[in-house]
């Protein structure tokens, strides 16, 4: 990598490609996936929802699409998680990696816990499953770098918010605070429909978006998707491209170092 780098944030739905008619019905198509990020030509991603959750909580092993990918992307070191495993999961996509042209170290997972919200789901009464995040560090142009990739609970979707249970967030937020000595990008689809107060709790810990205007996500006019980094990093552009791979957008940025 040169002293700029690339980044890519993508919430892949599990390779399911957006169909307007029937957008929850659309069958798997992981090359689509693929064929996307492959066009970035990114020197770092970051993806959630990488697996499709199964009945009873199980997970298949090892990661069936992660696989694919590392096939794929054969010149990137990877690193992948699933949530822990738990029975009341629910049909949709689960599992976070993080993709480098470079070798990665200091491996972290960290589970969110999830509130006993009570939903209904096709007339039965749910609870969520906890959340994940996962953090890895890497070299870029010498220097060290790093990464953390979450996937946070829709709250909007159970009828409530994030900004009354704030404790996903929170850990998040303990994470940045830990990293602030060093350049730190942190990835996700943070599902916060209301996104200012996530985006000023963030700054509050010394971390800013790339960008919180353009729409993530095709199912309601929400920012969903952010790449948050430091003052240790400068973004020099960025881009939400619409893709027609997942329910929602791919978001790019390039970094340049500042000190």
């Amino acid at each position: 990598m040169s002293g700029t780098f690339k980044v890519l944030q993508f919430n892949m739905q599990f390779g399911q490609p957006w169909d307007d008619a029937y957008p929850d019905h659309a069958p798997i198509r992981l090359q689509a996936t693929i064929d996307e990020i492959r066009a970035h030509d990114a020197d770092i991603f970051m993806l959630q929802e990488v697996e499709q959750a199964m009945p009873g909580g199980k997970q298949a092993q090892p990661p069936p699409h992660y696989s694919q990918l590392q096939r794929e992307f054969k010149d990137y070191d990877s690193y992948f998680s699933y949530p822990k495993p738990d029975a009341r999961e629910l049909p949709f996509g689960i599992g976070l990696a993080i993709f480098s042209k470079t070798p990665l170290q200091e491996h972290i997972c960290e589970n969110l816990p999830s509130p006993p919200v009570e939903f209904d789901f096709f007339g039965e009464k749910k609870t969520p499953t906890d959340r994940l995040l996962i953090g890895v560090t890497t070299m870029v142009a010498g220097r060290k770098v790093r990464l953390f990739n979450t996937h946070l609970l829709a709250f909007f979707m159970l009828k409530s918010s994030s900004e009354t249970h704030l404790e996903q967030r929170k850990l998040v937020e303990e994470q940045l605070r830990a990293t602030a000595g060093m350049p730190t990008l942190l990835t996700g689809d943070f599902n916060v429909s209301k996104h200012q107060s996530l985006i000023q709790q963030f700054a509050d810990a010394g971390y800013q978006t790339v960008q919180s205007t353009e729409t993530t996500w095709r199912r309601r006019p929400y920012v969903l998707d952010h790449i948050f980094y430091n003052d240790w990093l400068k973004p020099i552009k960025w881009e939400v491209k619409p893709t027609p791979s997942s329910d929602h957008h791919v978001l790019t940025a390039e970094f340049e170092f500042v000190k």
